[in-house]
């Protein structure tokens, strides 16, 4: 008797959005996705933030699946506070270049030399950064979370040097800060940024913190990812010039469909799209379905480590509320 053989279709042939909507409701997945994401990761997502309103719906979760369409240390989090649930990351590839900013033995001997000062860490950081932390913070968060630290308290704010010298300018706090950046934030020209601004005149620049201070000092606005997205929705501006990952762009327009933005300049000379997160962009729809398809890659972590870096987290979430 002959047997009859089932070939997977080419993934050209399947419709994504349909296939990846079925196979949400056969595992009882959610699919979480960063701002920073391709657009058709935006659309199918079931809830899209920023990095502290993806921490606050991992942690609210009543799924048994977590897709989690970011990059590693957001799906690491996700894990942090959800350790029953199986956590997906479609690439385990999209890494962060700040968390790799900020090597764990590195740091380790860093904060040994300031033994009488909290850490605070950007969640932007690895499962052993936050794990060595007393606080960890988000940049809708930061300005919250240094003040709540007695001014009598030494700080290390790592992992990031721009958002932490702009919260020392912030709030007048001396803090000790890790060298650490991201490559997309880094990259916008100050030189650029001006040029741009002297040819649409009516825009606004707005800005995110991980910016250097040059960049920052012709903001209009500066603030986390979410702050930006919800400036541009309440403004009465309709150009915005956006110097932060160029992602967030395909929101902004969605919710304001009859304003104008710019993605800031770079400072390559060739053209390129430096403003744009190489590891975010690693997760595509294709890959999406396919990490649900196989439940794999899935992120795994030892317990001991999971619950040193959880209790950090759960003093931010406490913070935030």
């Amino acid at each position: 008797m002959e047997t009859a053989v089932q070939h997977d279709r080419p993934l050209a042939s399947l419709d994504l959005f349909e296939e990846i909507t079925r196979l949400k409701k056969e595992l009882n997945a959610v699919i979480l996705a960063h701002y920073y994401q391709e657009p058709d990761i935006q659309d199918i997502a079931d809830f899209l933030g920023d990095s502290l309103q993806l921490a606050q719906a991992a942690k609210s979760t009543n799924a048994d699946v977590i897709v989690f369409c970011g990059v590693h240390f957001m799906a690491e989090t996700a894990k942090i506070l959800n350790p029953t649930k199986q956590v997906l990351l479609p690439d385990l590839a999209a890494g962060c270049s700040l968390a790799d900013s900020c090597p764990p033995a590195l740091f380790a001997q860093f904060k040994a030399q300031h033994p009488d000062a909290v850490v605070i860490s950007y969640i932007n950081c690895t499962a052993e950064i936050k794990a060595m932390s007393d606080i960890i913070c988000t940049s809708s968060n930061a300005e919250k979370i240094v003040r709540s630290v007695p001014e009598s308290q030494k700080i290390i704010f790592a992992p990031d040097k721009n958002l932490g010298a702009y919260l020392m300018k912030k709030t007048g706090r001396e803090m000790i800060l890790w060298q650490g950046s991201c490559i997309v934030h880094e990259t916008f020209s100050e030189r650029k940024l001006i040029a741009l601004k002297v040819r649409h005149p009516n825009a606004i620049i707005i800005a995110h913190p991980e910016c250097e201070a040059p960049v920052l000092a012709h903001a209009a606005f500066i603030g986390s990812t979410k702050a930006l997205l919800e400036f541009t929705i309440q403004s009465p501006h309709t150009e915005f010039i956006v110097a932060t990952e160029a992602g967030i762009i395909h929101e902004m327009q969605k919710r304001s469909p009859h304003k104008t933005f710019i993605a800031a300049p770079p400072n390559e000379e060739k053209h390129c799209a430096c403003n744009e997160c190489p590891y975010m962009k690693l997760n595509t729809l294709e890959k999406v379905y396919l990490t649900m398809k196989h439940r794999s890659p899935e992120i795994t972590m030892n317990e001991e480590l999971r619950l040193r870096a959880l209790k950090p987290i759960e003093r931010m979430l406490k913070l935030s509320k």
